[in-house]
């Protein structure tokens, strides 16, 4: 990567990356091998646009149909060659992000599992299937990951399968940019994203959405495996492969208490696998945004994992406390550095989100005090924006324990209010997606799945159908539904992305790119020197190494779509 910012045709089914996942992970749910469903021929009128993966049995189920007009449609269950729906789409409507005019085929009252086929003529059909098996199969997948992207171990093929390689990035001996003199070993933790560098801010919030994602849903994650190193232990795998970035995190904290912004080489690494990148790394200078980002983290760490409360806890108030004396100093990259910045000058989202996870853990009013000097509105999360993470944290079942009545409900008030109006922008949507132009971005799909986490959220807090409604069409978005009609997650449904701008699986010469990453979605911004077919927000993508601007793959965006398949799995979504 080189920087860091804020209709189906006939295709072919590859089979062979789906069972390759299956093979590797092991695990309950991971047999994600996939049927020949047959999609429309190139020359048909008329595209598709349905989740690919599956929908789950009690879901509102939406199929997006690229069409001037309403249309009759019949739903066959193919495996019984029976009609079980008749419908008409709801009126056609124009998305001028996309050019598109759409309408939608409703199938929300299909609940048997199975695979079903949608007609809207002797020639024009697509397919789709009702499975829950398919959908833990992807969670696993997107949570398995990290794992691929562990730095300084060997990922050997009993755990990687045909992504097995050599271990790359022990840093032993990383410099301290500043005082050359001085190293420090700063080793785990997880690849950021395409390239091999390791940044406390996106590392960050990737690491709390992923422990909050096992705080909200602990029954869920307490017996689940997909085949890790550590999967024979008493550790629920989530909880094992958080800690290898924790103990990362943890080595990246100055004896002052401050937090040094990023673990980086000068420039970034060559297409080539990590045990051939070797320059030399560094550590660079301290942050107001990485102490107060560690801090946030280490103190919710000391929540999820009790046995190691005094030394999370430790840290993260020696962060707090760095940052107390050093409240705005914002991170720029040093002159002979070329790698991604993750710069910000504004504090106070951070300063709000350190002192809700440090409030939650001690329970000290000095704390408290800081949240109200501090929390603005809520907001969907991102690295540069951590005031939504606040939020979550206090509107908990530990928040809700921990604050006053009428202080929760205030915040409860404002936060769903935030979440009706992304239940708006859905309803208003051609697509029924709560997306709209400023939302395509670099990582558009990574702010699909902040927004999914927010409404999810939301419906966790009140049961209300509008929310789960908006949250789950967001997770369709990203498996197909969408103007492009693609699946975003590697290695799921009939079209997904093969050339993903990630260095493992650029240079590991395996056809198949390593499984279960968001590629980071459309967006016109066009930062890269690659060819583009369209500039629409809503198609400006390219399956290719060359975008990294839209096909690359990160950490931060992956988190949010585990916790939003885990909410979708979670048995009160169901």
């Amino acid at each position: 990567m080189t920087t860091k910012i804020k209709s189906f045709s006939k295709l072919a089914v590859s089979l062979s990356l789906i069972l390759a996942i299956s093979a590797c992970s092991g695990g309950n749910n991971m047999n994600s091998s996939v049927t020949s469903e047959a999609l429309q021929s190139e020359s048909d009128p008329v595209a598709f646009y349905v989740n690919q993966t599956g929908f789950l049995p009690h879901q509102q189920k939406h199929i997006v149909i690229r069409s001037s007009q309403p249309v009759t449609f019949d739903v066959i269950h193919t495996a019984t060659g029976k009609t079980v729906l008749q419908g008409t789409t709801s009126a056609p409507a124009y998305w001028d992000l996309a050019d598109q005019t759409v309408a939608i085929a409703d199938v929300s009252s299909l609940v048997e599992p199975g695979l079903y086929r949608l007609s809207v003529g002797a020639e024009d059909y697509t397919t789709f299937r009702v499975s829950a098996e398919r959908l833990n199969a992807l969670h696993d997948a997107t949570i398995k990951a990290y794992y691929y992207n562990r730095a300084g171990i060997a990922l050997d093929p009993a755990f990687a399968g045909k992504w097995h390689r050599e271990a790359g990035h022990p840093d032993t001996k990383v410099i301290n940019l500043n005082q050359p003199e001085q190293s420090i070993v700063s080793a785990k933790g997880w690849y950021d994203a395409g390239d091999y560098n390791k940044y406390i801010v996106n590392s960050g919030i990737s690491t709390y959405t992923l422990m909050r994602a096992y705080l909200d849903f602990p029954g869920f994650y307490a017996e689940r495996r997909w085949n890790i190193p550590e999967s024979t232990n008493q550790q629920p795998d989530l909880l094992d492969e958080i800690s290898w970035n924790l103990d990362w995190m943890l080595t990246m904290q100055d004896k002052d208490g401050g937090v040094f912004h990023k673990l980086t080489t000068l420039n970034f690494a060559p297409a080539v696998m990590p045990a051939q990148a070797n320059a030399q790394r560094y550590v660079v200078s301290k942050g107001t945004a990485a102490s107060l980002n560690f801090a946030a983290v280490m103190a919710t760490a000391a929540r999820v994992y009790p046995q190691h409360k005094n030394t999370y806890l430790s840290a993260a108030e020696k962060a707090w406390q760095w940052a107390q004396r050093n409240p705005a100093k914002p991170y720029t990259n040093e002159a002979n550095v070329n790698t991604g910045e993750y710069g910000d000058s504004s504090f106070t989202d951070e300063f709000a989100w350190a002192a809700s996870e440090l409030y939650l853990t001690t329970g000290e009013p000095g704390y408290l005090n800081q949240i109200e000097q501090n929390l603005g509105a809520p907001a969907t999360p991102g690295w540069s924006d951590t005031m939504g993470l606040a939020y979550l944290s206090l509107l908990s079942e530990q928040g809700q324990k921990t604050l006053s009545g009428q202080r929760y409900d205030s915040l409860r008030s404002g936060f769903l209010e935030y979440a009706d109006s992304l239940v708006k922008t859905s309803q208003d949507s051609p697509f029924r997606i709560a997306m709209s132009a400023r939302d395509f971005v670099w990582g558009s799909n990574g702010v699909a799945m902040n927004h999914a986490m927010v409404l999810a959220s939301a419906y966790r807090l009140t049961s209300q159908e509008s929310y789960r409604h908006a949250f789950t069409g967001l997770v369709d978005y990203v498996l197909g539904k969408n103007p492009l009609g693609y699946s975003y997650i590697t290695g799921f449904g009939q079209r997904s992305p093969h050339f993903i701008h990630h260095r493992q699986s650029q240079a590991d010469g395996v056809a198949e790119p390593v499984p279960g990453w968001l590629a980071g979605g459309p967006q016109n911004g066009h930062q890269d020197n690659c060819h583009y077919e369209s500039s629409l927000p809503a198609t400006s993508y390219k399956d290719n190494w060359c975008s990294y601007s839209t096909n690359e793959v990160t950490i931060n965006w992956n988190a949010p779509l585990v916790y939003s398949l885990a909410a979708l799995l979670e048995q009160k979504i169901q």
